[in-house]
């Protein structure tokens, strides 16, 4: 019991922490270019940690090194396709963003294009792909929190979901983008001390000989040299190996659509620091990535058989918590509750940090985009605005709550890899298509960003995501509704392969059935926009 007091404490220190600086955060807001967007006052590095924080997700921590823990090679795969997926955005989003937008994805496409049908759709779809986020992060907070306290139980996880749902609501609602920055800079640092540590200290037990983890890890896993080969979980069917494909795609293109972190790029002051917050970005995500390899298959290594069944059963969500306290003495030991805590409380606040970003980039848009733009058309007062942007935060986490309940089960990592294939399908295409061709349209916009949404969302409701799965064998669910119903016709788990073409295919057809020449003559404006900045402090609604 002294054992758990002392995690406890530890854990909910580091929680504190977070709400003091969001708290402090506040009194340095005033208006809405604080709220939304920081005062564009945060240095290359400051974002650059950020993004970072904002990045390194429960579906990083908790479900990619899960996933390297049960099925082996085939789990580190999800790091690759996130960590390469940074490259689209370095290349093709971040300073052209920067420059000819102001608060949301919507305010850059809106530039040239009809306001009230464009924005409308962009923020649709930045509150889908946010929701479907957020569900990945509350999941692993459930996992984790039940672990940390030693409770067990469906109600347990329920209670947690609610705690970080009203959590994150308290963040964006009191702090806005400053209080959130802020949180993600510490949850940044500290996330990567502490993976730092456990990841030293398990190299340390094989005298940092990365082949005796990675034959021991293979031994223990039951799985044998399958376990450090292509093919353990995405080579066991044609269907199987589809999916992958489906899924690195999704997962390579989708960061470049993600409304959480395409807002990030507003809260510079200049387009090199645009740049240098993606370069920074990258470095760090990309050692952390290092990092999930060791603490995955240290998991498998140095788990024991008891231990390991519950990573299993957890859908991997377990892997690192579990694993630091093995490293640290193990069950019962100081050592290990001290780093149990410590690793529970880093995932914690990492858990925080992403929802409040992804609460934010939902609630601004609902209230810049939908409320002043399409429904006072554009006469709202800046108080009025930011009024509807806290009620949508309360109304999106009440929604996410709801929602993340029935899907307490699933592997985070997996549920983020949706999130990837949504934004990638309605997102990617109109961003691409608006900074790239003179001819798009409002027409294309609007078919390519609701035929990427409808589409990824409905195949992801007709797969075996949400039905027809079966159950494990310990005899829990593998979909979200009962067994007894089974709508899945679709037989990928992940849309991307059919969805992202679709997105670009639609917004071609929009475009051309339909010529816009208010849309291409402002193109050329756009374009000087986004290549130099220049007016990019202006509004950009007209």
């Amino acid at each position: 019991m002294d054992h758990q007091v002392l995690t406890a404490v530890l854990f909910l220190a580091v929680v504190a922490l977070t709400v003091v600086l969001v708290v402090w955060a506040s009194r340095q807001s005033s208006g809405a270019a604080d709220f939304y967007a920081g005062g564009r006052g945060f240095s290359g590095f400051q974002n650059g940690l950020a993004i970072g924080g904002d990045y390194m997700s429960a579906a990083s921590f908790l479900g990619i090194s899960g996933i390297i823990a049960l099925s082996g090679y085939d789990g580190f795969l999800y790091s690759i396709g996130f960590l390469v997926a940074w490259l689209v955005a370095l290349l093709l989003v971040a300073e052209m963003l920067r420059n000819s937008g102001r608060y949301t994805m919507a305010d850059q496409l809106a530039y040239r294009m009809r306001q009230r049908p464009v924005r409308q759709a962009a923020a649709i779809s930045t509150v889908v792909v946010s929701i479907f986020y957020l569900l990945a992060q509350m999941v692993g907070a459930g996992a984790l929190v039940g672990l940390l306290l030693g409770v067990s139980g469906d109600a347990a996880k329920n209670i947690t979901i609610l705690g970080v749902g009203l959590l994150m609501v308290f963040y964006v609602t009191v702090g806005g983008m400053k209080g959130t920055t802020y949180v993600q800079i510490v949850k940044a640092f500290l996330l990567m001390v502490g993976s730092a540590l456990i990841v030293v200290l398990v190299l340390a037990k094989f005298d940092f000989n990365l082949s005796d983890l990675l034959g021991t890890a293979a031994s223990n896993s039951g799985k044998g040299q399958a376990f450090l080969e292509p093919g353990l979980k995405y080579g066991i069917s044609e269907t199987s190996k589809l999916d992958f494909l489906s899924l690195g795609i999704a997962l390579v293109l989708g960061t470049a659509g993600l409304p959480h972190i395409l807002i990030r790029f507003y809260t510079v002051p200049t387009a090199r620091d645009a740049r240098k917050s993606v370069l920074w970005a990258i470095g760090l995500i990309g050692v952390f990535y290092l990092f999930t390899l060791v603490l995955g298959f240290g998991a498998a290594a140095l788990l024991s058989s008891e231990k390991y069944a519950d990573v299993a059963a957890s859908g991997g969500n377990l892997a690192s918590p579990l694993l630091a306290e093995a490293v640290g003495g193990g069950d019962g030991s100081v050592g290990g509750a001290v780093l149990l805590a410590l690793i529970a409380a880093v995932a914690f606040a990492t858990i925080l940090a992403v929802v409040a970003g992804l609460t934010l980039a939902s609630s601004t848009s609902v209230a810049h985009d939908i409320y002043n733009s399409v429904i006072k058309r554009g006469q709202a007062t800046e108080k009025d605005e930011l009024k509807v942007a806290r009620l949508a935060a309360v109304a999106i986490g009440i929604v996410a709550i709801v929602l993340a309940i029935p899907a307490k089960n699933l592997n985070v990592a997996f549920l983020v890899g949706l999130a990837f294939a949504v934004a990638a399908s309605a997102n990617l295409p109109a961003i691409v298509y608006n900074m790239f061709w003179r001819r798009f349209n409002t027409r294309g916009a609007l078919w390519s960003i609701y035929g990427g949404l409808i589409s990824s969302v409905g195949l992801v409701i007709f797969s075996p995501v949400v039905s027809g799965k079966g159950l494990d064998p310990t005899g829990k669910n593998l979909s979200l509704l009962p067994t007894s119903i089974d709508i899945s016709w679709f037989p990928l788990e992940n849309p991307g392969i059919v969805s992202i073409p679709l997105g670009f295919l639609l917004g071609y057809l929009g475009t051309i059935s339909k010529r816009e020449p208010s849309a291409e003559e402002r193109y050329t404006e756009l374009e000087v926009r986004a290549l130099t900045g220049a007016g990019s402090e202006k509004a950009v609604s007209h």
